[in-house]
C-alpha cells in the first residue's frame, strides 16, 4: 500500500518512506496548503497526515493476510504542540487486527519522533478480500 497511497494523501503533498524497522512513515512538507496561522501548519493537516499514515499501515499489514477495504469507524486526536514550518513525519501502528474491527495508533512528529506534536487513535472496519 506504501506505493498506492490514497487521493487525500496526493492533496497533502504526502510522499512514503520506511524507518528502521520497515514500517511505512509517512512525510507532509510545509507549504500554504497545509499552512493555518502564519508559520503553524493547520490541525486539519496534521489530523489528516495521521490518518493517512494509519491507513498505510493498516493496508500493510492487511497484505499480509490478502488485503482487504477498511472504511473509518471514529477519529480521536490529541494535539500537543504546534506544528511549524518544516517537514512532518507521521507513523501508524495497528493495535488491534481482528476480523471485523482495527484499531490504530498514530502520531506525528518533526524533528523528534520521541516529542510528537500529535496523536490519534482510530478505529475501522474491515471487509477482508
Amino acid at each position: 500500500m506504501i506505493d498506492r497511497l490514497p487521493p487525500y494523501a496526493q492533496l497533502l503533498g504526502l510522499t512514503a518512506e520506511r524507518d528502521g524497522d520497515g514500517a511505512p512513515v509517512l512525510v507532509m512538507p510545509f507549504g500554504n496548503h497545509v499552512l493555518g496561522r502564519p508559520g503553524f501548519l493547520h490541525g486539519g493537516a496534521i489530523s489528516g497526515l495521521m490518518e493517512m499514515a494509519a491507513i498505510v499501515a493498516l493496508y500493510d499489514a492487511l497484505a499480509g493476510e490478502g488485503g482487504g477495504e477498511v472504511k473509518p469507524v471514529n477519529v480521536t486526536v490529541d494535539f500537543m504542540r504546534g506544528g511549524r514550518d518544516k517537514p512532518t513525519r507521521s507513523r501508524g501502528i495497528v493495535t488491534r487486527l481482528g476480523t471485523r474491527v482495527a484499531n490504530v495508533e498514530a502520531t506525528a512528529w518533526q524533528d523528534d519522533p520521541a516529542k510528537p506534536i500529535a496523536a490519534a487513535r482510530m478505529n475501522y472496519l474491515i471487509v477482508r478480500r
